[in-house]
Formats: structure tokens, C-alpha cells, sequence
């Protein structure tokens, strides 16, 4: 059979399916499961900052509960400490100790001194990387793109200097040129990119009249803008490029490598098919590579990407503009009635 065996972010996998963080990675063993199903590595589900603010507040409540006692009450106050979501920091590194596949902590912050402390945090359970949640979300129209992202470099930078194992970021494709933040992030020393963060859209029940956040899965064809970027990154940059949202099979994680993709993250699949399904698709890639006689998927990673393409126009707009010209292309994907 052929060889799957890869790395991430210098990380070595048996494979190249990464189970991305989610509900899915939030208990022992569910993870347990995966692990025995074929992943190669988790991302644990994300220590959140309003999580650890939540705690934060809590705390100061508990503490001003006696305010208004008396000099003579205070010896009964129980003692309390602060100490931040140290469940969350130890089930982390149970995890850890439980499983024999890597296991990578996330991490989505706002204010850069959670960001560091808690980066930190996470490194001292003993985890193999860290993936950062990446995501803007300016409130102000005065601020521009280059502010919000000389932000983000700065932040990295530090975060480079504060952890010593190696961190991806997970990234949101709103960025004005995702292909110029990239390849600034790459230059501070990223080690790997996660294409991209499925975000939380929010959506308005018209009947009852409030905000809502539905929870929605991705579809089969999501991992298309991925592709892209995998294509056009492939060779330009030194960190691993890690394809993610609407991988459903085998064959899209064979199409995500050929682009360029170094592994892929997924979630929504084993979801609806449960972890079983991770048996699946690696019997599928496997199945794929030996109809077309590689051995490793270094034979044919980024062979498709856009220095290797024939087509010059495949990672391009002007793909659009060829399908305008040549309509036949489009009516023959369909049927006529």
C-alpha cells in the first residue's frame, strides 16, 4: 500500500487527515475514538479569551460577596484563587498524556496579553504545536486594512518570541490581499497555515424578531477556495500549508495535495458520518494513489499547483472571463430537460 506518512509544521503524521477543533475534540473519548479510527493528529477545541474573561468575572464576584460584612466575619470567607481556566489547561494535558497521536492546542484571543499569556500556558502542557485563531473584526470604519494587519504581524512576532514550539494560524479569507498577509505572517516565522476559519455568521429570525447564530456544516464543494490558495502558495512560502472546511472524502484530499495542501483539517465529515469515516477516506486516498501508481504523496503534492499548471488561467480571475467566451464549458456540466 502506498505510504502516507507526512509532516506538519515538522510534526510527523502517519497521514495526512488532521480532525480540526470542534465538539468533536472536546472530550477524551471522543478523541480516543478518533485516534483508533486513523487520525493523525487533533486540534483540541479552542480555549476561548471570553472563556477565560467569564472565569475572570466570576471570580471577582465570588470575592466581593463579603463586601459588606463585618471585621469579625472575614475569617470565615473561604479562600479563593484566580487561576484562569486551569480545567481547560489540564484536560489539555491529560489529552496529551492519553493519546499516542499529536495533539495540537488552539487558542483564539483578542488582547495581545492573553494572546501571550495563555500561548504560553498551552505550550507547558506538553502539547506537540499550537494553532491561533486569526480574525478581525473592525468596528471602527476609520481603521484601515494596513492597521488591522500590521497588528496581527506584531502579535505574531511576539508570539514567536514567547512559545518555542512551532504554531500555525488558522485564518479568515477577509484579508484585502490574503496572498501579501501570508507571506508576512511566513516571514515571522509562522509554521503553518490553516486555509481557512469556518467562521460563525450571524442570521435574524424574522418571526420572533431577534439575532440568531446558527450552526451550519460545510458542503462538499467548500474546499474550493482553499485549493486556491493552496495552488498559489505552493512554493512561495516555508510553512505548511494545511487545506480545511468541505473535505469530505479522499478524493478532495487528494485533490487539496495535488494543489499544494500539506495535509488537510476536517470536521464537518466525520460529523455526519461519525469517526469511522476517517477509515474511509484513507482507504479512499489510499485507493487513488494506487489506480495512479504513486507511492507517497510527495510524488505528487503541488503538481497541479500554479507553477506546475498548464492552464494559465486555472488560479486565476481571469478564468471567469474564458467561461464567458466559451459557454459550451458551462451548459455541458447539465443536463437539458
Amino acid at each position: 500500500m502506498p505510504d502516507l506518512s507526512t509532516t506538519y509544521m515538522g510534526i510527523p503524521l502517519k497521514n495526512p487527515i488532521i480532525v480540526g477543533a470542534s465538539g468533536l475534540t472536546a472530550n477524551l473519548a471522543s478523541i480516543k475514538r478518533l485516534e483508533e479510527a486513523g487520525a493523525a493528529a487533533i486540534i483540541t477545541k479552542s480555549l476561548f479569551e471570553e472563556q477565560i474573561q467569564l472565569e475572570r468575572f466570576l471570580f471577582d464576584e465570588n470575592i466581593e460577596k463579603g463586601n459588606n460584612r463585618n471585621a469579625e466575619m472575614i475569617t470565615i470567607r473561604p479562600h479563593v484563587s484566580y487561576a484562569g481556566p486551569a480545567e481547560h489547561l489540564m484536560w489539555v494535558r491529560e489529552t496529551k498524556k492519553a493519546v499516542g497521536i499529536p495533539v495540537i492546542a488552539s487558542l483564539n484571543a483578542v488582547n495581545p496579553e492573553i494572546w501571550l499569556e495563555y500561548a504560553k500556558k498551552l505550550e507547558d502542557t506538553g502539547v506537540d504545536g499550537l494553532e491561533f485563531n486569526l480574525f478581525a473584526s473592525p468596528k471602527e470604519p476609520d481603521k484601515s486594512a494596513s492597521q488591522v494587519e500590521d497588528a496581527q504581524i506584531t502579535l505574531v512576532e511576539c508570539l514567536k518570541a514567547t512559545v518555542k514550539i512551532p504554531f500555525s494560524l488558522k485564518l479568515s479569507y477577509f484579508y484585502t490581499n490574503p496572498l501579501s498577509i501570508i507571506h508576512r505572517f511566513d516571514h515571522a516565522g509562522v509554521a503553518g497555515f490553516v486555509l481557512f476559519n469556518r467562521l460563525v455568521e450571524p442570521d435574524i429570525d424574522i418571526q420572533a424578531e431577534h439575532n440568531t447564530i446558527p450552526f451550519n456544516l460545510s458542503h462538499d464543494t467548500d474546499y474550493r477556495l482553499s485549493l486556491r490558495y493552496a495552488g498559489l502558495l505552493e512554493g512561495t512560502v516555508k510553512a505548511d500549508v494545511c487545506c480545511s472546511t468541505g473535505i469530505f472524502d479522499g478524493e478532495t484530499i487528494a485533490r487539496n495535495i495535488l494543489a499544494g495542501a500539506q495535509v488537510i483539517q476536517t470536521v464537518s465529515g466525520i460529523l455526519q458520518n461519525g469517526p469511522g469515516h476517517i477509515r474511509t477516506m484513507v482507504q479512499d486516498l489510499e485507493q487513488w494513489m494506487v489506480t495512479k501508481r504513486y507511492d507517497r504523496l510527495s510524488d505528487f503534492r503541488g503538481k497541479l499547483s500554479r507553477r506546475h499548471v498548464s492552464d494559465p488561467w486555472a488560479y486565476t480571475r481571469a478564468q471567469y472571463a474564458r467561461l464567458l467566451m466559451h459557454p459550451d464549458e458551462i451548459t455541458n456540466n447539465f443536463k437539458t430537460v
